[in-house]
């Protein structure tokens, strides 16, 4: 409910523009071992091995882009011998044929709860990330957006396309729940003169340089 703070990440809900969101995923590697928890509904990027990491940055995502939402893996249990699908990616598993599921869609939209109150005004307004928690047990991310980065900054990653409005949530509740998309890449100079602008941030799909 949208009066209770209860986060639980980023869930596909469509498409911009109203199309319909059919639940197609990419599968990406996971490097063995990988040292991190990935829950389910967390943002993720891939990094210069090619690999999913989980994504870290609240109001800027990895300099390469974010590639899109972690919604579950599959790979070789070291204990039980055979593959099996999860969940969430558990932190340091020694599996060399893993995978992640992840909904790359650029123009997916997204439902994510809010930390604190957000305002009709904010529609269209860019906003961050708070944490990037997650539950072991259900193996679900408890990951919310930050209201304190509400900013038309460029680099923030996410852009608000609506609200969320039913029965148990509303705009201005105490914990809005938010409709939201992955912003563009910004143009980032490089020095004083303008004369090196890249592209970073936003979408890696969308940066013209690539991942």
């Amino acid at each position: 409910m949208a009066s209770t703070a209860a986060p639980y990440g980023l869930r596909p809900v469509n498409l911009i523009g109203g199309q319909p969101y059919a639940g197609s995923t990419r599968l990406i590697k996971i490097n063995n071992a990988y040292a991190s928890n990935i829950f389910y509904g967390q943002p993720v990027a891939i990094n210069a091995s090619g690999v999913v990491v989980a994504e870290t940055g609240t109001t800027t995502v990895a300099a390469t882009g974010v590639v899109g939402v972690f919604v579950g893996c599959t790979y070789t249990d070291p204990n039980l011998k055979y593959k099996i699908f999860k969940q969430y990616w558990p932190t340091g598993t020694v599996a060399t044929d893993a995978f992640a599921y992840v909904v790359d869609d650029p123009d997916v939209v997204m439902q994510v709860q809010a930390d604190d109150t957000v305002p009709q005004t904010a529609l269209g307004i860019n906003i961050g990330f708070s944490t990037f928690s997650g539950d072991t047990n259900t193996g679900n991310s408890e990951t919310s957006a930050d209201v304190a980065s509400l900013a038309t900054t460029a680099t923030l990653p996410l852009r608000i396309v609506g609200f969320v409005d039913g029965p148990e949530s509303a705009v201005g509740d105490a914990f809005t729940d938010l409709l939201v998309k992955w912003n563009m890449p910004a143009a980032v100079s490089s020095n004083s003169s303008n004369a090196a602008v890249t592209m970073t941030y936003g979408h890696s799909y969308m940066n013209p340089t690539g991942v």
